[in-house]
């Protein structure tokens, strides 16, 4: 491991922990020539499906995509950071387990919506103004109504 301080390659490692979820490990090292401490993590390189793009580009599915995707969403909201992070990898995990070589992009955004109205409505819908790309502000009232609608237990519709 090279130290991100001196760029020395010897360290050795002074303490070394799992993770709550035990899906990596923490390590704490200290560099052998500058005598800094860091951090590094260690977890299993899962085999990711390609993301189908709309447009039919291929590419390595990214979960820090999805995070971004999430704050954008939440910015200014009451939403902890911890939380996006958390719906993040719970897609990951998902999308893994599914076993799929490629992954619509669309399918993506489908695991993360339910997820995010839990979270947060106002950012529900704004995520979902991006991934669904609503054309106009009935577009955007539907999804609105369909929200009170879940809320209310009522189906939405006229009697």
């Amino acid at each position: 491991m090279r130290c991100p301080f001196c760029g020395g390659q010897e360290d050795k490692v002074i303490d070394s922990r799992v993770s709550k979820d035990a899906r990596e490990i923490r390590r704490r090292r200290e560099c052998e020539a500058c005598g800094r401490r860091f951090t590094t993590y260690e977890r299993i390189e899962e085999s990711m499906p390609l993301v189908v793009k709309r447009d039919g580009r291929r590419e390595p599915f990214d979960r820090n995509k999805i995070e971004r995707g999430l704050h954008f969403a939440c910015a200014k909201r009451p939403v902890a950071h911890d939380a996006v992070v958390r719906v993040a990898e719970e897609v990951e995990r998902e999308i893994s387990e599914l076993g799929l070589a490629e992954i619509e992009s669309r399918m993506i955004g489908e695991r993360v919506l339910p997820k995010l109205a839990v979270l947060d409505q106002v950012a529900f819908v704004r995520f979902a103004s991006i991934y669904r790309d609503f054309r106009d502000v009935e577009q955007f009232a539907r999804e609105v109504e369909s929200i009170r609608a879940r809320d209310t237990g009522e189906s939405g519709e006229a009697e």
